[in-house]
């Protein structure tokens, strides 16, 4: 087993003062949630932290929502909020384990291995009665030296050649009703469903009740409940890459990180009128 990618709430505490370790608040909400992360993050956080706008470091010129940013955007982005070579990196949000788990995997894909995130996030800190800062820091910028790691990434193609060949699972987080096409999806105009051959895992089902993710034990029974193998490559999917990376999370935490997430999702796949889309259940 692998070093665990998440930390807990007295972890960080304990290593707020460290001068290698940076906190990043990686909140965001689908526009149904009428919610400002980052006038949230303005009003509380945890000392120190710098605000992950997943919206802005992303592509901005795709149609597609928060694709992923080119490996110079990425890293003027987050020189500019401070963090560079040699930062241990530690991102929460304000949901628990949603989020951030995006910001994680984008930071992996842009090779920054030294990347955790904290477990039961914004939430448990607060809950728990440690300490919170308002206001907007104005970070000092580093340098951020960017090596794309393609292997943590698909795209379009690569998933329907993976349909095709069967060399890689895949793994969708959407809730159950919508992987099976009952549901409506969220975003207009696309279609119900899921891929042929595709497994159900709901990022939900990762969740504990006090909203940190299971343990390695536990989470390894809910892959397994779905079909999963987990001793075969995995790809994760979802509506459009933020709960998919919950689920690469996840897999980290067996072990597998390797795991690859489709960047462009459901938004992607159910939006085209030509890539296979089977309704009903896996």
């Amino acid at each position: 087993m692998t070093q665990d990618p998440l930390v807990t709430t007295a972890w960080l505490q304990e290593h707020l003062g460290d001068a290698d370790v940076k906190v990043v608040d990686g909140t965001w909400f689908m526009p149904a949630d009428q919610r400002d992360p980052r006038r949230e993050y303005a009003l509380a956080h945890i000392p120190g932290a710098v605000f992950f706008d997943i919206d802005e470091i992303a592509d901005t010129d795709s149609p597609l929502p928060h694709m992923l940013p080119s490996p110079a955007r990425f890293a003027a982005c987050v020189q500019a909020l401070g963090l560079g070579d040699g930062s241990r990196i530690v991102v929460y949000d304000a949901k628990g384990v949603h989020s951030a788990a995006r910001v994680w995997w984008t930071f992996r894909v842009m090779g920054h291995e030294n990347v955790v995130v904290l477990d039961g996030g914004l939430p448990r800190w607060i809950a728990e009665g440690r300490p919170i800062e308002k206001g907007v820091p104005v970070p000092r910028e580093r340098t951020f030296t960017p090596r794309f790691t393609a292997e943590l990434v698909r795209d379009k193609e690569q998933v329907l050649g993976a349909l095709t060949s069967g060399r890689e699972q895949l793994v969708d987080a959407r809730p159950a009703n919508r992987f099976t096409g009952e549901a409506p999806e969220p975003r207009a105009g696309l279609r119900g469903g899921h891929m042929p051959g595709a497994r159900s895992v709901p990022s939900s089902r990762v969740i504990a009740p006090d909203g940190t993710m299971l343990p390695a034990d536990k989470l390894a029974q809910v892959f397994e409940a779905a079909g999963v193998d987990l001793d075969r490559p995995i790809v994760t999917t979802c509506g459009s890459g933020i709960t998919a990376s919950i689920l690469a999370l996840a897999l980290a935490r067996l072990g597998r990180t390797r795991t690859a997430v489709y960047d462009g999702s459901w938004t992607e796949w159910g939006g085209l009128a030509d890539t296979p889309v089977v309704t009903g259940p896996a």
